[in-house]
């Protein structure tokens, strides 16, 4: 790696699909292998996950859920159970015929979600209003037959997570429902440095076999949608599919009612796309694997020395570090520091000691800033959260910067044809409309916005609007 290789990363302006993938190879985030549509997650890649799952993991205990592991495999006549949310998965499911060399009675899918596993299992422990809430989680991989893949944000093998909650009364499934989106929004917004939007999506647009889909819409650099986590109420129509049944306190039968939620390493992906440059990854502090990297220069044991207390002190406050003392070129460490995304740089060298100091860098801004040696760890501090502020801040300027507002469809119309980014329009709420615009313009909607008024008639037929809404562009 050396400053020539990071420029052979193609310019995120230039081709923004080759850039992505080129930060994703170059800054060791995956691999390619022989399973078509897979991909390796390298150690740096898996590293990530592993904070973003210590973090949500977390989040998730301190409100209540405990994590259980389900099958891989559903039987096809229990996935047949519930009949929309079959159809919705039908296309991407992935069949098991054959075990070692016979042939199965009943062939098996690889889960492309678990709600029929969780269905069957809570049809057997839920007998009394004393069994509920039942708040459970899954970290797993499911398998989606996708046709065209992109590393982290569309795979045919996915790393995600999953709760399946069940609850009393409708009142508290809706409350769990918003209560997770809520978690997810928390976690994007201050781990991720994400400003996402969050709504409901149209019922065109929600999960297979919810009542109630709630969506968290990351804006791209380019202005391209990634829809980042999900989180659905379904009603108890799954309940009753499965034969889910309480004695309630005055000694009736009833049927429970049933959330879900998720998220996947496709917020690996949104980092990416909305944070990296032209030099490669750019990663908030709050998800970093590694915060700091401190680089030693020349073969000089007491910047060695200096470098390894840095190190030490940054450590006992609990700031993730490594020092780069390979027999590599300052420049080649740089560049890979660069493309990697460590948030801040600490460059020694023997110079600096003579002045009793060492030069930051920040990765977001590659400004550099002397620092004396004593006051290191307070700077560090003190850059990690500017830094992610920042990151935030701009995520959220350019964000703003590309949400148009169109008040007919000649408007909405030319908005589609010549930029990316977000379309906010009054809407009838009609699904008629919905398909019309995705054939004329190939945007979709993205999803309701509940916190402002209608001030016009339905951008599509004219008729009264009921609500307004976000169209866009999407992975």
């Amino acid at each position: 790696m050396n400053d020539k290789q990071v420029k052979d990363i193609t310019g995120r302006d230039v081709d923004f699909g080759k850039w992505y993938t080129d930060v994703c190879m170059k800054a060791d985030l995956i691999d390619y292998s022989s399973v078509k549509g897979s991909m390796i997650i390298r150690p740096y890649g898996y590293a990530i996950w592993e904070n973003m799952q210590a973090i949500l993991d977390k989040m998730f205990k301190a409100t209540g859920h405990e994590n259980v592991m389900m099958p891989m495999f559903i039987p096809e006549s229990l996935l047949n159970v519930e009949k929309e949310h079959v159809e919705g998965f039908a296309p991407e499911v992935a069949w098991v015929t054959h075990g070692g060399k016979e042939e199965l009675d009943e062939r098996m899918c690889v889960r492309p979600t678990s709600e029929v596993l969780f269905c069957e299992h809570y049809a057997k422990i839920i007998k009394s209003y004393r069994d509920l809430p039942k708040l459970y989680n899954q970290w797993c991989t499911i398998v989606r037959w996708e046709k065209e893949t992109r590393p982290f944000l569309r795979s045919r093998e996915i790393l995600w997570q999953e709760g399946h909650t069940m609850h009393a009364t409708s009142e508290e499934a809706k409350a769990e429902t918003l209560k997770m989106l809520g978690v997810y929004e928390d976690f994007q917004r201050n781990y991720l440095a994400l400003p996402v939007i969050v709504g409901k999506k149209t019922e065109k647009e929600k999960f297979a076999g919810a009542i109630e889909t709630y969506t968290l819409e990351a804006m791209m650099y380019n202005g391209v949608a990634l829809q980042n986590g999900t989180s659905h109420y379904f009603g108890n129509h799954f309940a009753k599919a499965f034969n889910i049944q309480f004695l309630n306190k005055d000694n009736i039968l009833e049927t429970p009612y049933q959330t879900s939620w998720g998220v996947t390493t496709r917020m690996i992906g949104a980092i990416i796309m909305t944070h990296g440059d032209d030099r490669g990854l750019v990663l908030p502090p709050n998800i970093a694997p590694t915060k700091v990297i401190i680089i030693p220069i020349g073969n000089d044991n007491e910047v060695e020395n200096i470098a390894n207390t840095i190190s030490s002190n940054l450590s006992n406050v609990n700031i993730s570090n490594k020092v780069d003392n390979r027999d590599k070129t300052p420049g080649f460490r740089f560049a890979e520091a660069e493309v990697k995304g460590y948030p801040i740089r600490i460059e020694i060298g023997r110079r600096d000691l003579e002045n009793n100091e060492v030069t930051l860098v920040r990765r977001d801004t590659l400004e550099k800033i002397l620092v004396k040696i004593d006051e290191v760890t307070n700077k560090v501090e003190e850059l990690i959260s500017t830094i992610q502020k920042d990151m935030y801040d701009r995520a959220l300027k350019r964000r703003d910067s590309m949400i148009y507002t169109a008040n007919n469809y000649e408007e909405m119309m030319k908005i589609a044809n010549t930029k990316n980014g977000f379309i906010k329009v009054n809407w009838c709420g009609n699904m008629e409309c919905e398909d019309k615009i995705k054939e004329d313009m190939g945007i979709k909607s993205r999803c309701l916005i509940d916190d402002e008024e209608v001030d016009g008639p339905c951008v599509c037929c004219g008729k009264k609007a009921t609500t307004k809404i976000y169209f866009g562009k999407q992975y």
